[in-house]
């Protein structure tokens, strides 16, 4: 290897610092035989932070190739942009709309700074939207933690979502839904996933593609500065350890004010047609933008260093390249435009600093104070080129095996049925999360509809009768103990929220969070949800848009439960045939519809259950091994009701199961309605009546109401899809009833269901 180096740098440059950077030594290699020629210090961070596993997914994408990346209604395939691009359908001049959506994790600076972490995890995820011209009108999250017993995760809570409705409220987009889990798994590294959705007219949608030589780049948006460093090669990919706490500087601070406007100007920009590409700089700041811009048209960059707007003095190349500091984006501009571009963002007030031009020859050319500090291939950095791609080693973790021989049924619980039910009502898990979503505004806009349980839904104002659904599910102790049949569940559970409010589902993100893929047992968990994904998603025609993988979410004392986190987002022709979210008119009937598994009839249900987690503390047991055709035949049957105006409200049984599902429609229905139900009519256990039907998590089933007038064309429509059908109940004033079990008021399943808030104190 030739050891001369005309560039400069400034630190020596051998293995063991290519090691501090995050490379291998095998990488370190490649690096120099790409180059030929030892790095400079500049060009090992970049290549460090661009081959981490939070830029590269190297140890993932061979598996994520393997998805349905593109088809269904996708107007671009997955990972060729920003975020995805959904058709939705065009207006009465047919101007075609899309949808724009994707979820992201920010999971280590959480865990690092509660409220700066998550609060850039929005701001991160809404310039991804906004980077490809459309207006972001909702946001989601999905936020795990360890149990509220601990005053560490009260923290940890406290500033999430702190961060979240700061950042969310001030920008003005209105975050409409979500879930929260509490396990011990997640104590030390929680996981914060956040999802945002826009709207863009088809034919106006940027590109993150550089092109033109000639053509001038700008960095438009806030000053660059040393917050942020490393924090995707060092923070966001390896596990937590003694030195964590240290690494705080390594998480970004955000501003949400200097966002909104960069919104505006951005919009703007790319209508005036300046625009010729856009990337958002976050993870890895400059050297990612710069690098992938390039690639996806094979051109270059050369990139002056002095120029880019700093707010810290005396910044090296290094930082300057690494730093990832929020609220910037880097375009590519028409070179016969740039005077209209800057008038623009002088008009919003942003700043817009020129620090380069587009190349030929795919060639990085940086330079800092007069000096050559990287010559590198864009090609060779990023994913998809020559950025390393690994599979790892993988086998079955055997606790698998053991847990399907406990049957949950078998445990004697210490309390009585309805002591169980109140409990479960309780759990932090299941309880009531008002006091976290009353800290969001979730009409900002003025495109909410209706917040559901399980669903938003929001209408689009380009395209007046028609609306959007957007659901985020997972079940993460059922993926642990079978990672298959999890990953489908917790995809059919996405879809049938989407469905419960008349939505048809049309495709999905996704956010992998797992621990270290150098364990064999946790990337066989993740080769095993892929597998799952892929074929499921083929199934309900959902295919996947994008999304992020997150690994290495484990400490010195724990790893988190394989989490696959799935964004899903369903189409509503007609906004006026959405259902309600809770009982709507007294004396409907009450019915169980959906398909009977083995399991329902043989252990209810109760594995990975909320319930077992009550009464025995662990998460073991077998799951249910779901069918992905007759889930797909219960959505059709639930469009087709709804379509047809057969039912008035649909909830389908997660958490505590039906007791829970029950209750939770009586707490949000209006007019004081409540339920009577007699659960000695499910016929599920061949005439065998047992309490544990109450809590069993059935999959493929859906609790809905009906008036009684409709009850016999409802029997006719499940059985054309082959059904069950069963009355359980009826909608009544006031008391909420399970015969021979339970009798209370609604007033005090409320009191009970919100005492979460009070744990918070």
């Amino acid at each position: 290897m030739d050891k001369t180096n005309s560039l400069y740098s400034e630190v020596e440059v051998n293995l063991e610092t290519a090691i501090s950077v995050g490379l291998t030594e095998n990488e370190y290699l490649k690096v120099c035989e790409y180059l030929g020629r030892t790095p400079t210090y500049t060009e090992l961070g970049v290549y460090g932070v661009m081959w981490s596993e939070h830029c590269s997914y190297k140890n993932s994408i061979k598996q994520l190739k393997t998805l349905p990346r593109s088809g269904g209604r996708l107007l671009v395939d997955a990972g060729e942009e920003n975020a995805g691009l959904v058709d939705i359908g065009t207006d009465e001049k047919g101007k075609r709309f899309a949808i724009c959506f994707k979820v992201e994790s920010h999971n280590h600076p959480s865990a690092i700074e509660p409220f700066q972490g998550a609060a850039t995890g929005v701001g991160g995820i809404l310039r991804d939207i906004f980077s490809m011209g459309a207006r972001p009108i909702a946001a989601f999250n999905s936020l795990r933690f360890g149990e509220l017993d601990s005053e560490r995760t009260k923290f940890l809570l406290n500033g999430a979502v702190s961060g979240i409705s700061h950042y969310g409220n001030c920008f003005g987009v209105p975050t409409v839904g979500g879930e929260i889990y509490f396990d011990d798994c997640y104590f030390d590294n929680p996981l914060i996933n956040v999802m945002a959705a826009g709207i863009v007219r088809a034919d106006k949608v940027a590109t993150a593609a550089a092109s033109g030589v000639g053509n001038p780049v700008f960095i438009v948006g806030s000053s660059t500065g040393r917050d942020g460093i490393h924090g995707a090669s060092l923070l966001a990919s390896r596990e937590f350890d003694e030195q964590t706490e240290g690494m705080r500087p390594t998480v970004q601070f955000g501003d949400p004010f200097a966002e909104k406007l960069l919104l505006e100007a951005t919009l703007e920009l790319i209508e005036s047609g300046a625009v010729v590409g856009v990337q958002d700089m976050g993870a890895a700041g400059i050297s990612c933008s710069t690098s992938e811009m390039s690639q996806r048209s094979g051109v270059g960059m050369k990139v002056d260093l002095d120029k880019v707007p700093l707010r810290e003095k005396n910044m090296s190349a290094y930082e300057i390249m690494l730093s990832e500091s929020q609220e910037r984006m880097l375009f590519v501009f028409d070179k016969n435009k740039v005077q209209k571009a800057i008038e623009i963002c002088n008009k919003w007030d942003v700043p817009i600093a020129q620090i380069g031009e587009v190349t030929e020859g795919g060639m990085l050319d940086i330079w800092r104070d007069g000096k050559q500090v990287c010559f590198m291939p864009a090609d060779s950095l990023v994913l998809g080129g020559g950025a390393p791609q690994y599979t790892r080693e993988a086998i079955k973790p055997k606790y698998i095996e053991e847990a399907k021989k406990f049957d949950a049924s078998k445990i004697e619980p210490k309390l009585s049925t309805e002591e169980i039910f109140w409990k479960l009502l309780k759990t932090p898990t299941i309880a009531s999360k008002k006091w976290v979503f009353e800290q969001y505004d979730s009409q900002v806009g003025t495109n909410t509809v209706d917040i559901k349980s399980g669903a938003a839904v929001l209408r689009i104002k380009e395209l007046p009768e028609q609306g959007i659904a957007l659901s985020i599910d997972c079940n993460s102790r059922y993926v642990y103990l079978d990672p298959y049949n999890g990953t489908k569940i917790a995809l059919a559970e996405a879809a049938r929220n989407l469905v419960c409010v008349g939505a048809k589902p049309l495709a999905i993100t996704n956010c992998l969070n797992f621990g270290n893929p150098y364990d064999p047992e946790v990337y066989w968990t993740f080769q095993e949800t892929i597998r799952a994904m892929g074929e499921t998603c083929r199934l309900f025609d959902t295919p996947v848009t994008g999304g992020n993988v997150s690994f290495h979410n484990e400490s010195q004392n724990r790893a988190i439960y394989p989490t696959p986190t799935i964004g899903m987002l369903g189409l509503i022709e007609d906004l006026n045939k959405t259902i309600s979210n809770g009982f709507v008119k007294e004396n409907d009937l009450i019915y169980l519809i959906g398909y009977t598994y083995e399991d329902d009839l043989i252990n209810y249900n109760l594995g990975a259950s909320q319930y077992l987690k009550l009464i025995h503390n662990d998460n073991v047991a077998n799951i249910t091994s779901i069918n992905i055709n007759k889930e797909l035949d219960l959505q059709r049957l639930m469009l087709d009701c709804i379509t047809n105006g057969l039912i008035n409200y649909a909830q389908d049984i997660s958490e505590g199961g039906l007791a829970i599902s029950l209750a939770e429609k009586t707490i949000l229905s209006n007019n004081n309605l409540a339920a009577f139900v007699d659960i000695k009519e499910i016929d599920l256990t061949n005439n065998k009546y047992n309490n544990l039907l109450l809590f069993g998590e059935f999959q493929t089933k859906v609790v809905i109401t009906c008036s009684e007038e409709n009850a016999l064309r409802l029997h006719d429509f499940c059985s054309k899809y082959s059904m069950d059908c069963i009355n359980i109940g009826r909608v009544q004033k006031e008391v909420f009833e399970i015969k021979d079990i339970l009798k209370t008021s609604k007033e005090q399943l409320v009191k009970e269901f919100n005492s979460l808030a009070n744990i918070m104190k």
